[in-house]
């Protein structure tokens, strides 16, 4: 057995985000009765989604913190849709952040893929950018807790990937060591070239197929080619 610890990134590598917010998303526009405006609830979810994206990127940067990407990003959206900042529901962001957690929708094999890992032998971990309390609960929601020993996010630690002491932090935490560790996620930056770095072997989820010029150890479309890696 090459690998023995077995890291995971979470949201849209096995929590499914884009599912679970689109979904999210739908209820708040019901509930605010936000078509009275003129929008569409497609055109409010690509414009969130499109904002959101670029919002965790300044955070990831530390350019931004955790207080001013949630209390932007709604507001963003509205003027970004052509409304005014006042016509953002006052809690709209809080009951984003309510609801999303609970929601459960992950991967194709998921389940299956981390059943087998874990009947291998392999000690399953997970290492994540998102906030510690959320992450919690979207592993509840999903029945996804119990797989996994060591849960480290960029809380915990004080520093979000790809910087390479969240990924020592997580060695030193699981007691393991960097060539029988292995990092699995969607992201090129934070967690590809952020294990590289860090001295990691990587397998690049990339379900979409997205052309890149990044070395990997391995990359896969879909979570069940795990299983003839490992």
């Amino acid at each position: 057995m090459k690998y023995r610890h077995i890291f995971f990134d979470l949201d849209h590598t096995l929590w499914d985000f884009e599912a679970n917010a689109d979904e999210t998303l739908r209820h708040l526009f019901a509930d605010h009765q936000l078509g009275q405006y003129g929008i569409t609830v497609e055109d409010f979810i690509r414009v969130y989604s499109d904002i959101n994206h670029g919002l965790w990127r300044l955070y990831q940067n530390n350019k931004i913190t955790q207080q001013q990407l949630r209390t932007t990003r709604f507001p963003r959206t509205f003027v970004k849709l052509g409304l005014s900042e006042s016509d953002s529901p006052a809690n709209i962001s809080e009951q984003f952040t309510d609801i999303l957690p609970l929601k459960a929708a992950v991967f194709p094999y998921t389940h299956e893929v981390l059943d087998y890992l874990r009947d291998k032998g392999y000690v399953l971990h997970l290492i994540t950018n998102g906030f510690r309390e959320i992450q919690h609960v979207k592993l509840k929601s999903s029945n996804l807790t119990d797989y996994f020993q060591e849960i480290v996010t960029s809380e915990c630690c004080g520093h979000l990937k790809p910087d390479t002491r969240i990924f020592q932090h997580a060695l030193e935490r699981t007691g393991a060591t960097a060539p029988e560790s292995l990092m699995i996620g969607d992201n090129l930056e934070c967690d590809v070239l952020g294990a590289y770095n860090a001295g990691l072997d990587q397998v690049y989820f990339n379900p979409e197929k997205r052309r890149h010029a990044i070395q990997t150890t391995y990359e896969i479309a879909c979570l069940s080619e795990l299983k003839e890696i490992l």
